[in-house]
């Protein structure tokens, strides 16, 4: 492999430059009205390993991973020298009548982790387009087959599955939706399989059956020949990392195969290793879905590349209908780039080499370790499965109602952890912890230690400001 050339960045700003540029320049993503486009966030300015080091040079473990996909970790000369390679031999092509090598050999070994039928890959530019390509697929799959009326979109509460148009429309969160158009009329919303907010006294497994039988209800009052997909997360990533009842994600996907109801399972998160399998829908919760999205871990962050994995049994039934012209308006300028399709072909290198089995055999440890941190009063539950997890803050821990004296609590434990030494994902009053893969156990006790130390500071504030009596 060439060495990747040095470069002395001489064109970035420093610190201070950098942060006033951005207030004069840069809209950063999901701002507030009363500051978008006057805004500066913390500084990154370089990362490797499990840490990143901030504009004030401090070391800080990357709990989040960036978002959720720094799963090879940073710095991976293995990763940057392919980026480079590859640019220097092709840098673009157009997918409307050409293609590239990498995109082919990337779908046939994205595909042989696949389960089913899932045999065929159409690449995107990342999560959201990922989903959104899906649903418009769905609309396309039915109308060719001649049910123009199938189109509604099954969805979650605690959902969430992007930032387009079609795909936002799916999400379950209310902060997401309060100001954003949305469209309403194409989405059913249903209960979030969330066990930790099931009614007082109920079982799991009777909150399952809850479950299930709301699933099976909604199909039978609004009619099969209405309902186009069913999308759903394997674990509900930024909505809290809700992860589903036993036995309930096989269960809903019995429904639609009985319903003729596309399955789609949005595994943009839980892709690529960060359950310890490379697609968690069949290896982790037994479910064999029609599409599978993903995005994030394929190239463990280094280029922006997404896709959707299709059912071979879906594209038969188009090859086969009434109208062989009928055409999927449907692709991206940079759809199968070349570069990303290179470094996702070296990520997957890395994962097989080792990494996946690395995940697997520290996932345990890392629940174990964080599980420790509900002996703390402001701690509500700690959940998670593989290389995921979240610490859920909670007021009153006799109702579970989240912390309404201070909504954001969750900054507070970050700003703390922050001057500690680890990035934390703060969601409001939860803390969502998805480090690289490839952290030791050693490295999970600093983390699990911060965090502790961060939210019983966080602690110590709100009691000395008499919101909270612990």
């Amino acid at each position: 492999m060439a060495a990747v050339r040095d470069s002395s960045f001489e064109r970035q700003a420093p610190e201070a430059d950098a942060e006033e540029l951005a207030r004069r320049h840069l809209v950063q993503p999901w701002p507030y009205a009363g500051s978008i486009g006057s805004e500066a966030r913390g500084l990154i300015g370089s990362g490797d390993g499990i840490y990143v080091t901030d504009g004030e040079g401090r070391r800080l473990i990357d709990g989040p991973a960036g978002m959720w996909c720094v799963n090879a970790g940073h710095r991976r000369e293995e990763l940057a020298g392919v980026m480079y390679e590859q640019a220097m031999r092709l840098s673009y092509n157009t997918p409307w009548y050409t293609m590239n090598e990498p995109s082919a050999v990337l779908a046939e070994r994205i595909a042989a982790h696949a389960p089913g039928d899932l045999s065929h890959v159409f690449f995107t530019t990342g999560g959201s387009s990922a989903v959104e390509s899906a649903l418009r697929f769905m609309q396309f799959y039915n109308n060719v087959r001649g049910w123009p009326e199938k189109k509604l979109l099954l969805s979650r509460g605690g959902a969430y599955h992007g930032s387009t148009y079609l795909s936002a429309s799916l999400n379950g969160r209310p902060r997401d939706r309060d100001w954003m158009d949305v469209a309403d009329g194409l989405v059913v919303k249903l209960s979030s399989p969330d066990p930790f907010r099931r009614p007082e006294g109920m079982t799991v497994e009777a909150f399952a059956d809850q479950l299930v039988d709301e699933f099976a209800e909604t199909v039978a009052r609004i009619g099969a020949d209405k309902i186009g997909a069913f999308v759903g997360e394997p674990v509900q990533a930024s909505g809290g990392v809700i992860v589903p009842p036993p036995g309930y994600l096989p269960r809903i996907r019995e429904i639609c195969r009985d319903n003729d109801i596309l399955y789609v399972s949005d595994e943009v998160v839980t892709g690529f290793g960060r359950l310890g399998e490379i697609f968690a829908s069949q290896d982790v919760f037994g479910i064999d879905p029609d599409i599978i999205t993903f995005a994030k871990g394929v190239t463990s962050g280094y280029f922006p590349l997404g896709g959707m994995l299709v059912s071979e049994r879906l594209l038969a039934d188009l090859r086969r209908s009434n109208h062989p012209d009928a055409m999927y308006a449907h692709g991206l300028t940079y759809t199968s780039h070349p570069v990303g399709c290179a470094v996702a072909l070296a990520n997957l290198d890395l994962l097989e080499g080792g990494i996946l089995d690395h995940a697997r055999a520290v996932a345990p440890y890392f629940q174990e370790r964080l599980k420790t941190l509900e002996e703390l009063p402001l701690v509500g539950e700690v959940r998670g499965v593989g290389l995921m997890a979240c610490v859920e803050c909670v007021a009153d821990r006799e109702s579970n109602d989240p912390l309404k004296l201070d909504y954001e609590v969750g900054k507070r434990i970050d700003a703390h952890c922050h001057s500690l030494g680890l990035l934390v994902r703060p969601l409001i009053h939860m803390c969502v912890m998805s480090p690289p893969l490839i952290i030791s156990r050693s490295q999970i006790d600093d983390m699990v230690a911060i965090l502790r130390e961060g939210i019983s500071r966080t602690m110590d504030d709100l009691a000395t400001e008499g919101v909270w009596q612990g």
